[in-house]
């Protein structure tokens, strides 16, 4: 189905993945998100959606909780167990919220409960595929920063552990029994590679790789 003009157009790789065995569901919930320009697809079993799911997969899912088989419960647990990130939203009966809650502790994006009011649902899926898009631009800057650290020889990366460590170059070239002319080209070499202008601005880029700085 083609999404007409909307702020969702740009985020043109989400769809949002209706999995529910009920075909009156799933066809209620595709003709209103598509009123609202969102892209959508249906699938009738988790087992279905399982076996098409991987990392490649962007938007979010609107997943039944209890459903013949495999439950959304299971398929939840199956896509994390994966490494399938994409954020998950759960509709539930009254019965189902405590299932639900404990979900969303377990990393689930949120969950509705039926009956749902129909704006409150598309603006839960329209914020579900803000927080993966964020996400997968965070994935994708932190490859481009890992491309920019292999870039660097081993000498190099040996001095920069001792920029980030704070040390001057006099320091730095006492250790590592090297001229201090030579860390200072190292230092030059490291700030272009990794396209900072100081140390503060290098130790800042890689604090957004979480840990401890790369060796």
């Amino acid at each position: 189905m083609s999404a007409p003009d909307s702020p969702a157009e740009t985020m043109s790789r989400a769809i949002a993945h209706i999995i529910d065995d009920d075909v009156a569901v799933r066809d209620a919930l595709q003709w209103l998100l598509h009123s609202r320009g969102v892209e959508s697809r249906c699938w009738v079993a988790a087992e279905e959606f399982l076996a098409a799911a991987g990392q490649g997969l962007f938007g979010c899912c609107l997943l039944d909780v209890r459903m013949p088989g495999m439950s959304g419960i299971e398929l939840f647990d199956r896509l994390r167990a994966l490494g399938c990130p994409i954020p998950v939203i759960f509709l539930t009966g009254h019965g189902d919220v405590p299932m639900a809650v404990k979900a969303l502790k377990d990393g689930a994006f949120d969950f509705i409960e039926k009956p749902y009011d129909d704006n409150a649902l598309v603006d839960k899926v329209l914020a579900a595929f803000a927080h993966d898009d964020a996400r997968a631009a965070k994935a994708t800057a932190a490859s481009h920063l890992r491309g920019r650290l292999a870039l660097l020889t081993q000498r190099e990366s040996e001095v920069m552990q001792q920029i980030l460590a704070g040390k001057l170059n006099k320091v730095i070239a006492d250790e590592l029994q090297i001229a201090m002319r030579t860390v200072e080209v190292h230092r030059s070499h490291i700030f272009e590679k990794m396209q900072v202008r100081s140390a503060v601005e290098l130790s800042q880029l890689l604090a957004s790789l979480g840990g401890d700085p790369p060796a």
